[in-house]
């Protein structure tokens, strides 16, 4: 490879993989050249996708290792399922740091990992093997939420005063793949998989452009979670059936809120409100944000997405997911999200790390940023056991692990 193009490996072939294969296409000084997975004819079929969508010539590795030590690999894009993090971590700088390979960077999935101890972790390890790191947020890059949180602050707080309370919400049906539902597995349910996206992007639109998203000082934490839809007996029964997860007797959350206190630079309050679901019930994946200040607010909303198509009854045809990630039905008044891997930020953030891997540009959320977002969880998840507001620290919840993960909790 020349200095001008960067070789990305990835470890994982599944959907969040191929989102990333997605955005790629409109990044121009990048290749998909590899695809690592524990499941060899997955491995093939992602590479043979990335061949496909022309984004690079792609083969399926055999190891890790092997795909690290491929002089064309510059960097690892990981999106492998959670319970495998620190394995997979390891070895890549195993690798690296034996000298068998080396690397630009990596760019990790969110959650960087399931607790504080495991973040803690991957970023000892990939720091201790000195490679450059990036936290893969696609909210924080998604253009609505990037071109508002500027032209607010720009228009709006320059001139009136900065904005005081941000919210932010994920919602959809529940997830692909079954790994998600195993509370063990995954670290906990929808407040693990899906508040790490709202968390952050509240905070985002809190925070000056330009500015790190630490100068906003986490003060409070308030959590709740609930399990509204997928413990119930019928639902239930559905969900052992798809999955092999018994929600009778192992529920994760499937419906989680938190409402963050932040101290600004200037001593302000500043209120940050999330909300996910995997109990909405709607077209599909609903996205949505809002910033209010003094004279000003903006809002987001995925599914106001320009587009609607209708069909009637007499329409017939297979289940899918080509109108918008998550589809919930194939006949009515239905949203289209013409390009999701655009409009969910992935095109941005995939662009946004290859210059950083490329030393065009400074990475704009790094494994710190992960670890801060984990933390953040884990308070949300211990305030919701203890059933109060917690004052946050950052050694508070350093061995915590959610009674969720352990498979002891009780809705």
């Amino acid at each position: 490879m020349t200095a001008q193009r960067l070789g990305i490996g990835f470890v994982g072939s599944g959907f969040n993989a191929r989102f990333h294969m997605q955005g790629l296409r409109f990044v121009r000084d990048a290749d998909v050249l590899g695809v690592w997975s524990p499941n060899q004819k997955n491995a093939a079929s992602a590479a043979r996708y990335a061949r496909e969508l022309d984004v690079g010539e792609a083969k399926a590795y055999r190891t890790i290792t092997d795909m690290v030590a491929d002089p064309a690999i510059d960097a690892i894009w990981l999106n492998g399922p959670n319970q495998a993090r620190i394995e997979n971590v390891e070895e890549i700088c195993d690798a690296v740091k034996s000298g068998k390979g080396t690397l630009k960077g990596i760019a990790c999935e969110k959650p960087l990992a399931r607790n504080v101890a495991e973040a803690k972790q991957v970023l000892k390890l990939v720091e201790g093997a000195g490679i450059m790191h990036g936290y893969l947020e696609n909210q924080y890059f998604a253009p609505q939420v990037a071109v508002g949180h500027d032209l607010l602050w720009r228009r709006g707080a320059s001139t009136t005063g900065a904005p005081y309370l941000a919210r932010a919400a994920e919602e959809h049906g529940g997830p692909h793949a079954p790994w998600f539902w195993n509370g063990a597995q995954q670290g906990g349910g929808v407040l693990n998989d899906m508040m790490c996206h709202s968390a952050l992007v509240v905070r985002q639109l809190l925070t000056p452009p330009g500015k790190p998203l630490s100068s906003l000082t986490v003060k409070r934490v308030t959590g709740r979670i609930a399990s509204l839809k997928w413990s119930r007996k019928e639902y239930a029964a559905q969900l052992k059936k798809s999955s092999g997860v018994d929600y009778t007797k192992t529920p994760s959350e499937d419906f989680a809120s938190v409402t963050i206190e932040f101290e600004t630079p200037e001593g302000r309050v500043a209120i940050g409100e999330a909300t996910t679901s995997w109990s909405f019930v709607g077209p599909g994946l609903r996205l949505s944000a809002e910033l209010l200040g003094p004279e000003y607010s903006m809002r987001w909303n995925t599914l106001e997405s320009g587009l609607d198509l209708f069909f009637s009854r007499a329409v017939k045809g297979k289940s899918g997911e080509d109108i918008v990630e998550k589809q919930n039905a194939e006949i009515g008044q239905m949203p289209v999200v013409v390009n999701e891997a655009i409009a969910y930020g992935y095109e941005a953030e995939d662009r946004h790390f290859v210059r950083a891997f490329l030393g065009k540009e400074k990475p704009l959320l790094t494994f710190h940023d992960g670890l801060d977002v984990v933390r953040m969880l884990m308070h949300a998840y211990k305030s919701a056991e203890l059933g109060k507001t917690l004052e946050y620290s950052e050694r508070g919840v350093d061995k915590f692990v959610p009674q969720v993960a352990q498979g002891t909790w009780r809705p």
